[in-house]
């Protein structure tokens, strides 16, 4: 018995340094309470904590859902709007803005959440003969901005329309006249608007304000002068070049930018009547001249046009003598399609009224051109064409005259297969534009085939901005006109006033 009892009390030590065997152990159903308890009040605890870390992490989850909300939210409250229209040539297009004031200076956005903008055709110098047609595409454009910013902020949000080449290649009256009517659409808009706030823009300040975006976006504005970027656009009615030069430059190229601290000297011109599609029907319309003006004996060729483009060419004549009676007479204009003619016709284009310059440097007629410093970005049209034949980044400009030669060159037939989705109109573009660009670039502004200092773009920056001027034009109108760089508060300033440069 002793002997037993012994062997018991050491199994019992044994089970107690041991819970698990005591457990497991068949014959033990008196196991000492507290070594049962244990596994259960373990199994509490990890409950309580799980329970605790799921409603933290649901607190922490709702909190941070909150201040996103809240955030978004007091951001939108807090958002100031602005609109601009860009009356141009070929279109017209609203822009709306929205942007916040931080420490007296304005913050800008050009991300989805803050910027819309949406373009109608024609622009509005196709109402040329009915200019009450203009209040329709205007209305709508309006229309679009409404939906875009807040009821309550219409009134101190201001509207301003700025037209452009399109607009100056008409008479004065007639500009007055289109104008009347988007002022009238614009005064009952619901926004604020003053009736200078609708004008048509010069050539110069289109260019700056292009500048002024282009630099924006890739972060030099503000920055040392020299290290900016210049601006070469080709749009439909006019081309322009804006860049910091050190060269002298006559006064009326001369344009003086003040932003922050910094001043900029810049040489800022618009070459009227020089953008694509105004050189191409002015080519078009001298080709015709000259067919109409021939016996009939020759065919006059268009280097311009694919071959197989059927022309479009009867035109009236004054016939001599035996020849009256025939009526219509069929001008022998033909396609032929010729990239190496059509860029020698478009550079002696380019090079009208040269015999006339004043000036040390006239690259484009009689107009004083510097020479090209810095890096450059080629908007517009150079993007549209350079796009369109696939040109790499890197030696676009010899590419471009490849594709040129290839696309002057093919059958009008094929190039309708090739690219099916494409008007006639549109597609006969890219013949001309393609050596236009050349010509321009290469031959009259002297930028060398494999400069890698001049880009195509249609955006800039790690944002990807918009090379769009209505954009230069709100950043220098809010960041001049509503506050200046010490936070004063001051008064919107009158459109001849909104960039602030000196002529």
């Amino acid at each position: 018995m002793q002997q037993s009892n012994a062997r018991s009390r050491l199994k019992f030590k044994s089970d107690v340094m041991d819970p698990p065997e005591v457990q497991t152990s068949p014959g033990n159903h008196r196991s000492s309470p507290s070594t049962v308890a244990k596994p259960k009040s373990k199994r509490t605890k990890s409950i309580i904590f799980v329970i605790v870390a799921c409603v933290t992490i649901a607190l922490g989850l709702f909190f941070v859902c909150y201040s996103i909300l809240s955030s978004r939210r007091n951001r939108s409250v807090s958002l100031r709007y602005s609109v601009i229209i860009d009356g141009g040539s070929s279109g017209t297009r609203i822009h709306v803005f929205g942007y916040r004031i931080q420490s007296g200076k304005p913050v800008f956005d050009f991300g989805e959440e803050s910027y819309g903008s949406l373009k109608l055709s024609p622009g509005l110098s196709a109402y040329a003969d009915n200019p009450e047609g203009v209040s329709e595409s205007v209305t709508e454009l309006v229309e679009f901005a409404k939906k875009r910013v807040p009821k309550g902020k219409l009134k101190k949000s201001d509207i301003r329309l700025m037209a452009t080449a399109g607009m100056r290649l008409l008479q004065v009256p007639v500009q007055e006249q289109i104008l009347h009517v988007t002022r009238r659409v614009l005064r009952s808009s619901g926004f604020e608007f003053r009736e200078e706030w609708a004008s048509v823009i010069s050539g110069s300040d289109e260019g700056v304000y292009a500048w002024v975006v282009a630099n924006h976006a890739l972060g030099s504005l503000g920055g040392e002068p020299l290290k900016t970027t210049g601006i070469v656009e080709l749009g439909g009615a006019s081309a322009q070049v804006t860049f910091v030069s050190s060269e002298l430059v006559p006064s009326e190229f001369s344009r003086s930018l003040d932003y922050g601290n910094v001043s900029y000297n810049l040489y800022s011109h618009s070459f009227l009547d020089f953008g694509q599609d105004v050189a191409q029907e002015k080519l078009s319309e001298s080709l015709h001249n000259l067919a109409a003006n021939s016996t009939g004996e020759g065919i006059v060729p268009d280097p311009c046009t694919p071959k197989g483009y059927i022309l479009e060419t009867n035109l009236q004549k004054d016939l001599p003598g035996f020849l009256a009676d025939k009526g219509n007479f069929t001008a022998p204009l033909q396609a032929a399609g010729n990239f190496s003619e059509c860029r020698s016709a478009a550079f002696a284009m380019l090079q009208e009224g040269k015999g006339k310059c004043t000036y040390k440097h006239c690259s484009i007629g009689s107009i004083f051109t510097p020479d090209l410093q810095g890096s450059f970005l080629a908007t517009e049209n150079f993007f549209h064409t350079s796009k369109f034949f696939g040109l790499g980044e890197k030696d676009w400009l010899s590419e471009m005259i490849l594709a040129g030669k290839r696309f002057c060159g093919e059958e009008w037939s094929k190039l309708k297969v090739k690219y099916p989705t494409f008007k006639n109109e549109n597609l006969l573009r890219y013949c001309f534009s393609s050596a236009y660009i050349i010509s321009m670039l290469h031959d009259s502004l002297g930028v060398a085939l494999d400069d890698e200092r001049i880009k195509y773009a249609s955006k800039a920056g790690e944002e990807d901005i918009p090379l769009d001027w209505a954009l230069g034009a709100f950043i220098l109108n809010t960041a001049t006109a509503t506050f200046d760089y010490s936070g004063k508060s001051r008064k919107i300033l009158d459109l001849s006033n909104v960039a602030k440069y000196k002529i």
